[in-house]
């Protein structure tokens, strides 16, 4: 079912990465700066159903787009983590809550190697309340992050200047901060919070900022 910008909305439980995820990767980048704060290397995972109109990375929607991947890869992206200026690890996509297969793993042996050393961020078409609700694997998946930018891109709600996310209605939640006493991710998510701000509040979200003078 489509909402009415465009974008397809899953009951819960009906889309699942076993049943999706080809195991591709449509690209890896080390060392990049977009991805979350600090320096970061990105994993762009292949597949994703969402098919929000004006994605970015629309050619990654494909479930088999792009390349397998390997335990080359793999060693490859802790060999980059392994950097002391290297922040941590950004999971993109395509959606990575369906590419579980390869994103478990992958995430439970950076906690292993790294702990809290090395921070774990992930971007979702699905929004945290969704989540919460979902299959068991993007359920733990979302609790081994650190940071979660969620909600499907909406092309009305663009603008330029957000920081690390596309559209105004994707929100970055701080998971950590998420948690309720026991642990648990609350009902209620909390907002990440950083040194690095959009302009959300000064400039119109509908319309593109005018050029500085």
């Amino acid at each position: 079912m489509e909402d009415s910008d465009g974008v397809v909305i899953p009951e819960p439980g009906q889309w699942r990465g076993e049943a999706l995820s080809a195991g591709y990767v449509a690209d890896y980048k080390p060392f990049n700066f977009v991805d979350g704060e600090g320096v970061r290397c990105s994993l762009y995972v292949s597949g994703c159903p969402f098919k929000c109109p004006g994605c970015y990375n629309a050619a990654a929607q494909s479930f088999r787009y792009g390349r397998p991947y390997t335990d080359e890869l793999e060693e490859q992206i802790f060999e980059d983590l392994s950097q002391p200026y290297v922040a941590g690890l950004s999971l993109v996509g395509g959606e990575p809550m369906l590419s579980t297969p390869i994103l478990l793993p992958l995430v439970k042996r950076v906690r292993e190697r790294f702990g809290p050393a090395k921070d774990v961020w992930i971007w979702t078409g699905y929004t945290y309340e969704q989540l919460l609700a979902e299959t068991a694997d993007k359920r733990e998946l979302l609790e081994l992050c650190d940071v979660v930018v969620d909600g499907p891109f909406i092309q009305r709600l663009y603008h330029h200047d957000l920081a690390f996310r596309g559209s105004s209605n994707q929100r970055i939640i701080d998971l950590g901060a998420s948690r309720d006493d026991a642990g648990r991710l609350a009902p209620e998510p909390v907002l990440w919070s950083s040194g690095r701000r959009d302009t959300e509040g000064t400039t119109s979200f509908v319309n593109s900022a005018p050029p500085l003078s």
